[in-house]
């Protein structure tokens, strides 16, 4: 039994070296994020279906119609939000905890919202698991935000707005950065909001995105 768990560890830092290796090659490059993302056991936010997969570099069901992005579109995403250790940082779309976890592990607090309560428990137990005392949750309406918390440092949405989030943009420090995929269709625009300190923002279109729609209001859940 211990050979067999040893070839497990084996396998699964090859598997974690190549992904890493994958994410340097398509210009995640940050060693902060990297880190971030070679620390965090994937397998533990990928439905048992799954297991063999969670180290690939692609996106993967979860419950409630949702995913878990692809490990470059989070390190890509992570990346542009260019996070410092002393960031307040706000997500919007919890999932299953894996993008939650990445944050937490490069800013000083992260406030997560999501609108299934199903996924929220669940991504609740993972965090306890992995003994995380900096991430704060909140079962709500993400295009909301959360205003009593607010002014952020920085805002990360991992659904897609079918526009300019203003809600979102208003709980942002004047010269904080939120990173969104914004657009209707199946392929969005994931963009940087980066404020300039008087009310106003630089935007810039990093890559074309498939994301969730971000929808108002919590679900309704059997």
């Amino acid at each position: 039994m211990a050979g067999q768990e040893h070839e497990r560890e084996e396998d699964s830092a090859e598997k974690r070296a190549r992904l890493i290796l994958s994410l340097r090659s398509q210009g995640v490059t940050d060693p902060a994020v990297l880190d971030a993302i070679e620390s965090t056991p994937r397998d533990i936010f990928t439905p048992d279906l799954f297991k063999e997969r969670a180290w690939e570099d692609s996106a993967l069901p979860i419950a409630c119609g949702q995913t878990i992005s692809q490990p470059f579109i989070v390190g890509l995403m992570s990346q542009a939000l260019q996070v410092e250790p002393r960031a307040r940082v706000l997500e919007i779309g919890t999932g299953s905890g894996y993008q939650t976890t990445i944050l937490s592990k490069l800013a000083r607090l992260v406030y997560t919202v999501e609108r299934y309560r199903t996924l929220l428990a669940e991504a609740e137990a993972r965090f306890r698991r992995l003994e995380l005392t900096n991430v704060i949750t909140r079962f709500g309406d993400g295009g909301l935000g959360w205003p009593e918390q607010a002014p952020f440092d920085r805002i990360l949405v991992t659904a897609a707005a079918p526009e300019e989030p203003k809600a979102l943009l208003a709980q942002l420090k004047p010269k904080g950065i939120l990173v969104a995929p914004i657009g209707k269709g199946p392929v969005q625009s994931l963009r940087r909001y980066v404020g300039d300190g008087h009310g106003g923002f630089a935007v810039e279109t990093l890559t074309d995105v498939r994301f969730v729609p971000l929808l108002e209001g919590v679900a309704k859940e059997p």
